[in-house]
């Protein structure tokens, strides 16, 4: 036997723990995790630049000027129908939005989001923006400007 000892229990090395798990590489549900994130945080980047939400945001952001701004009646009324008409050319179209005036242009609005102009408000709104009697209640004018801009229509 060479001078082996009999006893072969003696000669093995002391027992000890495996090393802990690496953190690298992933496993797979980790690896999906990942890719979802990545790509919630593509798609919430996109929705936050994405050219409608950027000129949903201007166009509300000129709109809280326009309602800090009180004043007379008449100066309101044509910057509101201005800014109004400006977001509507560039959301839907100038095709769609240039031939519009007086009634169709306030059914416009009315069908897109806008309800609060339907009737004697939006009248009085254009009255007022185009040289008529300028005094009319502005809250529903402001109120249906933010309705027509948060539309998603």
């Amino acid at each position: 036997m060479g001078g082996m000892t009999p006893d072969f229990l003696t000669q093995l090395a002391p027992a000890h723990a495996p090393p802990p798990p690496g953190w690298w590489p992933l496993a797979p549900i980790w690896w999906a995790l990942v890719l979802l994130a990545v790509a919630f945080a593509l798609l919430a980047l996109y929705r936050y630049r994405r050219p409608t939400t950027r000129l949903r945001r201007a166009a509300l952001s000129e709109l809280a000027q326009l309602a800090a701004m009180g004043g007379e009646s008449a100066e309101l009324a044509r910057r509101l129908e201005n800014l109004v008409r400006r977001y509507a050319v560039a959301r839907f179209g100038r095709d769609t939005v240039a031939q519009l005036s007086g009634a169709r242009w306030i059914d416009f609005v009315v069908a897109h989001g806008g309800a609060d102009w339907r009737g004697v408000p939006g009248a009085a709104l254009l009255r007022a923006a185009f040289g008529g009697s300028p005094h009319a209640e502005h809250a529903p004018w402001i109120s249906g400007a933010r309705a027509f801009f948060k539309a998603r229509s």
